[in-house]
């Protein structure tokens, strides 16, 4: 660990964590309700359950016998949610890592979601696969603010770009 006083010798190389910006049609406070609730994260991700509130555990079921495990390091309304990854057994990479979202109000009733999962880099086996994985989903999310309908795990459109029945 860096003290505050101490330089670095060489500059840091900009980030190479997975990140993505979207505009969406919808209030920060819906989207923050997609992200902090059961209801909502399974309507745009995957079955979820557990508590959204900061201090809580989520845990998200996809097709293993054990779920992806995150705590809840952050959750302000309306503007911000932090999860760290304890335990993902089939995606063993993401322990560790750390999923951010940031809303932005904009143009009245619109928001911009800035997100981050820090930790998710080009030197992680998964990268190709979460990063198209992260695309759908948060397309997913957008769609299931503006219009009540995600393309959560399982769906038709999930199974489809998965290339799966």
């Amino acid at each position: 660990m860096t003290d505050i006083g101490e330089r670095s010798a060489t500059p840091a190389k900009p980030s190479e964590d997975y990140q993505r910006t979207i505009r969406v049609q919808a209030a920060p406070d819906a989207l923050f309700d997609a992200l902090t609730t059961v209801s909502g994260l399974s309507a745009w991700w995957t079955r979820a359950t557990g508590s959204g509130d900061a201090g809580g555990e989520l845990k998200f079921h996809f097709d293993h016998p054990e779920p992806c495990v995150m705590r809840v390091d952050q959750a302000t309304r309306p503007r911000s949610v932090h999860w760290t990854t304890t335990t993902c057994d089939f995606l063993p990479d993401w322990v560790g890592t750390r999923p951010t979202f940031t809303i932005n109000p904009v143009d009245g009733d619109a928001s911009e979601l800035r997100f981050r999962h820090h930790g998710l880099s080009t030197e992680l086996d998964c990268i190709e696969q979460c990063t198209r994985g992260w695309d759908h989903f948060l397309d997913s999310l957008r769609q299931y603010v503006e219009v009540s309908r995600g393309m959560p795990h399982g769906s038709s459109e999930d199974r489809a770009r998965r290339g799966s029945s």
